[in-house]
């Protein structure tokens, strides 16, 4: 008896699957009651699942896609870009200042002294992405940027540059953003919650790059900053290029000497001038990181 019910297959499931539902409730039967949004799969009615009151329901939805898609990817870390949507590459932007009036003729001048950040991140971007898979198959130091054009275009570009898959987390905003084409497009997320964004911007990095930016960088970057020095998240390379920028337009000193923030949370980040010295610094972090702990550092 034993043998016979070891040699029996049983089913691994016995309810139909959701998708199976869905097909079935297509049945082209007319009636008040089909025609009714009351009949329609809870799953299946937009109008329900828009409601106000089932905004925790797409929170969990909104946070759990992307999860299963880069976990699917066999994504283990992330080396996450911040930086301008404004910075255009080097020969774009030569052609702003060409045909800048007088007016603007300023800002575009310093658009092209900012435009080698461009090409610093793209650098950047084709060194983590050379990373080797680890022994489970996974990949780390996968390059991960908002999407969309200038700052977070060159780090998708440099990953293409050497073959590599990079992630686009977009975010739906009033006016079009279509994410850049260089972003692999099975790794390539629209958000309409910027919580839940940032928050799959961090749960898988190990390295994060911030270049000149504005407000959304500065937003990320400092949400970044509170949650090493509140002890949230263990640290990690924080690289801020182009120390000029950031000194002009942050006086870091000021908080310390104003005793908002100790000398020793300047040491969360770090000033950086290239893409070779960035890099550097995230492998040095992480050689000290495993001389101190033998266990692996992602």
């Amino acid at each position: 008896m034993a043998a016979e019910m070891t040699e029996t297959r049983v089913p691994s499931r016995v309810f139909p699957r959701a998708r199976q539902d869905a097909e079935s409730a297509k049945t082209g039967i007319s009636t008040p009651q089909t025609e009714n949004p009351a009949y329609k799969l809870a799953f299946q009615d937009m109008d329900f699942l828009l409601r106000e009151d089932l905004r925790p329901v797409r929170f969990q939805l909104e946070l759990l896609k992307t999860e299963l898609l880069l976990e699917e990817a066999h994504i283990g870390s992330t080396f996450v870009f911040y930086g301008s949507a404004r910075i255009p590459e080097p020969a774009k932007a030569q052609a702003m200042l060409d045909m800048a009036d007088e007016a603007h003729r300023p800002v575009a001048e310093r658009l092209v002294a900012k435009s080698k950040f461009y090409d610093m991140a793209r650098e950047l971007a084709r060194l983590a992405s050379n990373f080797p898979r680890d022994e489970q198959g996974q990949r780390h130091f996968v390059v991960c940027s908002g999407g969309g054009p200038s700052i977070m275009e060159a780090a998708n570009r440099g990953a293409a540059d050497v073959h590599a898959e990079s992630i686009g987390l977009n975010i739906v905003l009033p006016h079009e953003q279509a994410p850049n084409p260089y972003v692999t497009p099975s790794l390539s997320m629209q958000f309409h919650y910027f919580a839940l964004r940032k928050m799959h911007f961090l749960l898988r990095a190990r390295a994060l790059a911030a270049f000149p930016g504005g407000f959304g960088t500065f937003d990320e970057l400092f949400e970044l900053l509170t949650l090493i020095q509140t002890g949230k998240v263990a640290p990690i390379p924080v690289l801020l290029f182009g120390r000029e920028f950031w000194e002009r337009v942050i006086n870091f000193e000021a908080l310390v000497e104003e005793g908002v923030v100790s000398e020793r949370d300047l040491d969360i980040f770090t000033y950086v001038e290239t893409a070779a010295e960035g890099w550097a610094v995230v492998q040095r972090f992480y050689q000290e990181r495993a001389q101190k702990d033998p266990a692996p550092p992602v």
